[in-house]
């Protein structure tokens, strides 16, 4: 059904607003089974335990009476797969197929709790039935994940009911230079890595004189153990087509182009299906609402080069050019896509701008600090029990993201450092813990926010083996334009691989710290200019570590395999010969019963299988 005016948005958000608060409530009368359609879990097999709930409704004829819908991520993706049972609001986690029955025998039909599938406090053992009273979601507010794991990211009647393009409706009653006020009064920065004012970017665009202007998401979201954009996409895609709207109709683009990789499959779907929803209803197209606005989206797939998330690589890939950045000025708000005017935001900043316009600059700027406001999501992983997608206002201490919503170090392990930013971000310590997080304190203590990637390390972790692992991405993703990132980053991996093989000298340490100075001042863009920061923030918080690696020919957390030798105690084999059985390249030998068994340390490939396998606990890692 097509929506042609702004009166009848506002009765279709009125109508679907009620029909989806009654299946939350309970006053359609009918009990709804949620589960996790995000990719974390879609891979756990959602899709089987929802075939199974259907199956049985259908078997005890209760179609009228009980309902299944999938939704989006729930966020705490280490506990899923989840199923969540409303108007009584029970979560349940770590859901099998084998476990629907008991799910549905107990609670559906007889509305008992099964005890066993809640999640467990470790901290108190207490048993907790709802998800906003477990720890990992006190602490977090929902922004641009709004309406993530409450509607079907299929479903534009849900989306409207969850206060899809209420903005919108707002934005279109304002003249497009009050919109652009209001971002710019809202303090809204970048999501993307760089944190620029996103109303000052608007401006820019706004101000330039142009037949044709276009507005453009990136959504290639490349950093290791990032997955905060591919989530939005994936759980509320209309919202950021919304923002891309009100973008373009601020800046005065008729036009728009999302930038997702390739490997995000279910993204790339379930954006494709909203753009269609939205044009076969009025809210994509020619004369949006009657307004005289027009507006078309387009899906464009990136190859999974990491270097297009830099805007003007990204623009040259849209374009079908090789994607490389381009010297700047001019910046792509003067001439960017087809050398128009062009505004570049993520995916998440997108996703927070209907937020702005449908709930007020208030209630938005009251999250955040000073120079920072809002909130920010992270993909929190790593060393960390509670690994999943968090949205957290600005301001929230590491420590508060790591413990009170992380659940802190597995295994008794000690904290060592977060890796904030991804491989343009470096390594924060425990003296940091307490530090607040926005933009510009990250940077200071020698990190950045990055697009949002938040991996834990415990003392387990070799930090030159870190710096390496990512100074390795660097070398791959580097598109060779300039001479300092193409030569330098490959230079900067020589001298880590010496390093961690023990063949470095302290002069190579002071190499590699000239590089990097070299790389970051020189380089065309940030990739280049930001390649060494692991590197810089390893060397500051653990040149003790180098220094063991270089000097003692020792890797002190037992990572580095040129550095690390595998023997048996003698006086504690059992000489049962379980090592030597598993061993791929025999490298272990001994007689059964007779003698104890001993590793020839030129064949060890350190591959570890010895001392899983061993029973007495007669293996070392030296």
């Amino acid at each position: 059904m097509m929506i042609k005016t702004r009166e009848e948005l506002e009765a279709k958000i009125q109508k679907c607003t009620a029909e989806l608060n009654s299946k939350f409530d309970g006053s359609d009368g009918k009990r709804y089974i949620m589960l996790c359609g995000g990719t974390g879990c879609i891979a756990s097999n959602t899709m089987g335990i929802m075939e199974r709930f259907e199956a049985l409704i259908a078997e005890h004829g209760l179609g009228d009476k009980v309902g299944v819908r999938k939704v989006g991520c729930f966020g705490m993706c280490s506990q899923g797969p989840f199923v969540r049972i409303y108007p009584e609001d029970t979560l349940y986690r770590l859901v099998k197929v084998e476990d629907v029955e008991e799910i549905f025998n107990s609670d559906i039909l007889n509305g008992k709790i099964v005890d066993r599938l809640l999640y467990e406090d470790p901290e108190t053992g207490k048993k907790i039935a709802k998800q906003d009273e477990i720890p990992f979601y006190k602490k977090q507010k929902r922004v641009a994940l709004h309406g993530c794991g409450v509607i079907n990211p299929e479903s534009l009647d849900e989306a409207l009911g969850c206060g899809g393009y209420q903005g919108l409706l707002n934005a279109l009653k304002m003249d497009p230079a009050d919109v652009v006020q209001l971002i710019l009064d809202s303090g809204l920065r970048g999501r993307g890595g760089g944190g620029f004012p996103t109303g000052r970017k608007w401006k820019f665009a706004y101000d330039q004189k142009s037949d044709q202007k276009y507005v453009v998401c990136n959504g290639d979201e490349g950093d290791p153990g990032a997955f905060m954009d591919r989530s939005v996409l994936e759980d509320n895609p209309l919202a950021v087509i919304e923002g891309m709207v009100i973008a373009g109709y601020a800046i005065g683009a008729s036009e728009g182009y999302f930038y997702v990789r390739a490997e995000y499959p279910t993204a790339v779907m379930r954006l494709r299906n909203a753009i269609k929803l939205a044009e076969e209803t009025g809210l994509l197209g020619d004369n949006i609402l009657g307004s005289g606005f027009s507006f078309r989206a387009n899906v464009r797939l990136g190859a999974g080069a990491f270097v297009c998330g830099e805007e003007t690589a990204l623009l040259n890939s849209i374009q079908g050019q090789r994607g490389m950045p381009r010297p700047r000025p001019p910046f792509p708000a003067v001439k960017g896509l087809w050398d128009k005017p062009t505004i570049v935001n993520n995916v998440e900043t997108l996703a927070t701008v209907p937020y702005i316009l449908r709930e007020g600059l208030d209630k938005f700027i009251q999250y955040g600090t000073e120079k920072s406001k809002g909130t920010k999501v992270f993909a929190l992983g790593g060393k960390v029990k509670n690994v999943g997608l968090v949205e957290i206002p600005m301001g929230t201490t590491l420590r508060e993201l790591i413990y009170d919503i992380g659940g802190g170090i597995p295994n008794g392990k000690k904290f060592k450092a977060i890796q904030t930013g991804g491989p343009s971000g470096g390594c924060l310590t425990e003296e940091y813990l307490d530090e607040p997080i926005d933009f510009d304190n990250l940077v200071a203590k020698g990190s950045m926010m990055g697009s949002g990637g938040a991996i834990v390390m415990d003392e387990d972790n070799c930090m030159v083996d870190v710096a390496k692992f990512y100074m390795e991405f660097i070398c791959d993703e580097s598109c060779g334009k300039c001479t300092p990132c193409r030569i330098g980053t490959k230079r900067m991996l020589e001298i880590l691989t010496k390093i961690t093989e023990g063949k470095a000298t302290m002069k190579d340490l002071d190499t590699l710290e000239e590089l990097g100075k070299a790389c970051k001042s020189n380089s065309l863009c940030a990739l280049g200019q930001t390649s060494a920061n692991p590197i810089i923030s390893t060397i500051t918080h653990f040149k003790d570590e180098y220094i063991a690696h270089i000097v003692d020919k020792k890797c002190p957390a037992k990572v580095c395999k040129s550095l690390i030798k595998y023997t048996i105690d003698p006086d504690k084999c059992r000489k049962c010969s379980l090592c030597a059985k598993h061993c791929p390249v025999g490298a272990i030998t001994g007689e059964v019963k007779k003698t104890p068994f001993e590793i020839d340390s030129a064949k060890c490939i350190k591959c570890g299988s010895c001392i899983a396998y061993c029973k007495s606990g007669a293996i070392t890692k030296e």
